[in-house]
């Protein structure tokens, strides 16, 4: 149960994230507003890291978890590049089952497979993950490219990869690996801006208060995912922190007045059956 409550918290975490994020890029641009979040959370991790006592993280761990933040920063990245060039009606859902079906997998052959609720369960949390993600396409459609589908793909996998070494080198512990998470997401954002892949942005624009929020639920929702896997299975955690679209297009809902399709309401309902299963 604590599984269930800290993954559906982790999603809560991360979709308010999203939204926060995503409308503070309009103005500030996104890689700024990725940078700013991640170096936030670094800043509010470091002190309380050293201030509170946990198992000292082991040198492959700590490599493990740079890696993984490494991965996190690459899969967002090519998130915004593919909603940019394709089509976010595929871009986004695509990405997100990707992410969410490699743990799945990951846990099944390193824990086996779970019984038939549980299975239910993760199999309605990825139908979903893909409704609550798809958005009404308006205006002429652009033909679909190869690109348009790899580039997801491919951004869904470092996202996958990203929980899966979350949770394989945490250990025992919650602040450092987060620590060395953000470390490995700071020098590839910076890695990429060195090699000008990416323009610095606004950082005038930037809402100071609201990155501070941002980085701080961004913390949360990593620590809750950490704590979510090591009280049950990676491949539950994992599944319900990747119902984080729901709570972003609640909060669009409820804040920016947006209209919910169908096919969300439909996501919202198939999570709630799925969140039935698995608890």
């Amino acid at each position: 149960m604590i599984s269930v409550l800290c993954g559906l918290a982790t999603a809560f975490c991360w979709g308010t994230c999203d939204f926060i994020g995503g409308t503070s890029s309009r103005r500030a641009g996104a890689f700024a507003m990725t940078l700013a979040t991640i170096a936030t959370g670094l800043t509010l991790l470091v002190p309380a890291a050293l201030l509170v006592p946990e198992p000292p993280a082991t040198a492959s761990g700590w490599a493990l978890c740079m890696l993984a933040g490494g991965f996190d920063a690459l899969g967002i990245l090519l998130l915004y590049r593919s909603m940019t060039i394709g089509r976010l009606s595929l871009a986004a859902p695509l990405s997100a089952l990707t992410a969410a079906a490699l743990p799945v997998m990951v846990g099944m052959a390193t824990q086996g497979v779970p019984d038939g609720k549980v299975l239910a369960g993760l199999a309605l949390a990825l139908v979903a993950v893909w409704f609550l993600c798809r958005e009404k396409t308006e205006g002429p459609v652009e033909p679909l490219k190869p690109i348009h589908v790899w580039l997801p793909l491919l951004s869904g996998s470092c996202l996958g990869l990203f929980l899966v070494l979350m949770h394989s080198a945490s250990g025992g512990a919650v602040l450092w690996p987060m620590v060395a998470v953000r470390c490995g997401g700071v020098l590839v954002l910076l890695l990429f801006l060195a090699v000008g892949k990416q323009g610095v942005g606004e950082w005038g624009a930037l809402p100071w208060r609201l990155v501070l929020l941002n980085g701080f639920l961004d913390v949360a929702g990593n620590g809750f995912y950490i704590v979510a896997g090591q009280s049950g299975r990676m491949d539950v955690a994992a599944v319900l922190s990747s119902l984080f679209p729901g709570a972003t297009v609640f909060l669009a809902w409820l804040i920016l007045k947006e209209r919910v399709s169908r096919l969300q309401m439909g996501g919202i309902a198939t999570a709630l059956a799925a969140i039935a299963l698995l608890t």
